[in-house]
């Protein structure tokens, strides 16, 4: 964090960083990424609009203070620490733990992916690229895990009922019995069952490609 203030501001002594991180998070939930700013932040806090400037320059390190601090903890795990599918499924796992943990975190990362989260970035494709992909598909499939791991915190099955005038194909009906498990861990664990499985095919596909 800054320990200077910046342009007209003043240090102050009373905020911290996680009093900044978790306000910036609640923006972030209630308004969305593209409306966080230093002058909505200090609303938030309830400080004078020059106050937030004492501990970041600006939006940019805003954002990367708070996906720094929140994602603090999680480890890269080690080649020998297991396949390349468990080492995968453990870094994947250690980053949604953060996504539930801090509501709002995924929609920054998204913003910030090419900040200082880059070894996350890093991290996901090395593994990749020990399993055994080539760069092209090292890039795709991290596409596909950052679409799957970023985009489900999107989905909110609260208020996805149905109108009372609108009668649900009985599949459809059967089946979102069952929606609020979008947002929980049997959800989770299916999408990642089916992602790496799916990683597995694709290449076993590349192999059979490579020897044509």
């Amino acid at each position: 964090m800054r320990n200077h203030a910046g342009p007209g501001g003043s240090p102050n002594g009373t905020l911290s960083e996680s009093e900044i991180v978790e306000a910036a998070l609640r923006v972030v939930r209630q308004d969305g990424v593209e409306k966080l700013s230093m002058r909505r932040l200090s609303r938030e806090l309830g400080v004078s609009p020059m106050a937030p400037y004492y501990y970041v320059a600006d939006k940019r390190e805003l954002l990367d203070l708070v996906a720094s601090a929140a994602l603090i903890g999680v480890r890269t795990p080690p080649a020998e620490s297991g396949t390349w599918q468990q080492r995968l499924r453990e870094l994947i796992d250690q980053i949604d733990d953060k996504l539930r943990r801090h509501p709002g975190l995924g929609d920054i990362l998204i913003e910030q992916m090419l900040g200082k989260q880059l070894d996350l970035i890093a991290a996901v494709m090395a593994i990749l690229a020990d399993a055994g992909f080539n760069d092209r598909n090292v890039l795709a499939a991290y596409a596909t895990i950052h679409t799957y791991l970023f985009g489900r915190s999107r989905v909110n099955p609260r208020d996805r009922s149905a109108p009372a005038d609108v009668t649900l194909p009985d599949t459809v009906a059967r089946a979102t019995r069952y929606i609020a498990d979008l947002r929980g861990k049997y959800s989770y664990d299916f999408g990642m069952e089916v992602l790496i499985a799916g990683l597995e095919a694709q290449l076993v596909q590349q192999s059979t490609l490579d020897v044509r």
